[in-house]
């Protein structure tokens, strides 16, 4: 068992009841202080931890990092360590503030930070953002409604982690609002696209994970060791603009569908921090390909939820999920990532694509939720969601829960402004 993650271990920290952040956690972000300045940083409780401040204090000086490397505006620099230094520096944090180490208080002053009195920043400059398809039940769903029920799956599907290549400039931290899309986009039958504000723009609730620093250009990185270079995981947001993805998507995929805006929580939760909650996946049939194969449980039980709340209504839950009803595991999107010899590099990031399980009560999107918006839902002001409106708000949280404690992510949350006013040249 890593040694952070003791069950029984305790902070001199308090730790409210419920929390995603006991001292088992110790998930890694970047936030602002009242002072402006920037620093990464860790939490438990409610109080954001100022790790910069405590390696200038000496804490971490046994232990091989760069004297700048928690100095920087994001993580990707520790992300470049070994795994073997992630660890030292997780198990480092739990030591110092487990309930047998209380801090000087002058120390506290400098290190501890209430976390209403801070700005949480993007975690990580990410250099290139891979989207998988790997819920087969949405992958299913998406099928019924689109091509045959019968053929609901592609023939790729069953055989590979199917994924796309998106727009990492996009992609921004919970808090940040987007404003609606414009786009083409055709309207009932007419063979002729109109332009216009996106009137089905959708969530998609999903996972993400974030690498290390990989291999060179042209070798491959496989299962048995692929969660070597995983840092951790974050909740993800994937917007979609459904009726600009529909016109546009033939014959190359998403563009200005997808590529609008992606949204992602602050903390970043480490691998070893879920380690107690792996369970198997779904039974894989047909059997993959040799290089797909693997050893030991690689999906995680964490509980997902998408609240929508707008300037009439408080947070109404829309659906419950679980990151367990994946198909595809991170070992093997990694490995397929990679396996025709491209390269990851410290700060990609791969989302795990909607999540959706077995009851429709689960599904990770509102186009299945209201099945093309043939399904309108209720929400608590008596108006109806089909898509989102402009001033919703999408909240996403997610959890996996043990008998002492949970390891949580803290919320996601994005706001829909309406579409903003477009100038056009003219000739």
């Amino acid at each position: 068992m890593i040694k952070a993650n003791d069950s029984n271990r305790k902070s001199w920290i308090p730790v409210p009841k419920g929390s995603d952040f006991p001292i088992q956690n110790i998930p890694f972000g970047v936030f602002k202080k009242s002072n402006k300045q920037t620093c990464i940083g860790t939490r438990i409780g409610d109080l954001a931890i100022d790790l910069n401040t405590l390696y200038r204090l000496n804490y971490f000086e046994d232990i091989p990092l760069k004297n700048d490397v928690f100095e920087k505006k994001n993580l990707n620099e520790f992300l470049k360590l070994k795994k073997t230094i992630w660890r030292l520096v997780r198990d480092r944090i739990a030591e110092i503030f487990d309930e047998k180490n209380r801090m000087d208080s002058l120390y506290q002053e400098q290190v501890l930070h209430p976390i209403n009195e801070i700005e949480m920043m993007m975690p990580v400059k990410v250099g290139d953002y891979t989207d998988f398809y790997s819920s087969r039940q949405h992958a299913y769903n998406v099928g019924c409604m689109f091509r045959d029920p019968n053929n609901a799956l592609l023939p790729n599907w069953l055989h590979m982690p199917v994924a796309y290549h998106g727009r990492a400039s996009s992609i921004i931290v919970s808090g940040t609002d987007i404003h609606r899309p414009m786009g083409q986009q055709l309207v009932g039958n007419s063979t002729q696209p109109i332009f216009g504000p996106t009137k089905l723009l959708d969530f998609e609730l999903e996972m993400a994970f974030i690498t290390g620093q990989g291999k060179a250009l042209g070798e491959q990185i496989n299962t048995s060791e692929a969660e070597n270079y995983i840092f951790g995981m974050c909740i993800f947001n994937d917007w979609s603009a459904r009726d600009l993805q529909k016109w546009e998507y033939v014959p190359l995929g998403p563009f200005l569908g997808k590529n609008f805006a992606s949204s992602i929580s602050p903390w970043i939760v480490t691998l070893d921090a879920l380690e107690p909650f792996r369970i198997k996946g779904e039974v894989q049939a047909p059997s993959t390909l040799p290089y797909l194969k693997f050893q030991g449980r690689k999906n995680i039980d964490i509980n997902l939820e998408v609240k929508i709340s707008s300037n009439e209504f408080e947070p109404h839950t829309l659906t419950r999920s679980n990151y367990k009803h994946l198909y595809w595991n991170m070992s093997q999107q990694l490995a397929h990532h990679s396996i025709n010899g491209c390269n990851i590099n410290a700060g990609d990031l791969m989302a795990s694509g909607t999540i959706s399980g077995n009851n429709p009560e689960t599904y990770g999107s509102l186009l299945e939720l209201t099945w093309k918006g043939t399904k309108p839902i209720k929400m608590p002001d008596g108006t109806e969601r089909k898509f989102l409106k402009d001033h919703d708000t999408v909240h996403m949280r997610a959890h996996a829960k043990a008998k002492k404690y949970q390891i949580g992510f803290g919320e996601l949350r994005t706001k829909i402004l309406p579409a903003k006013k477009q100038s056009f040249a003219s000739n």
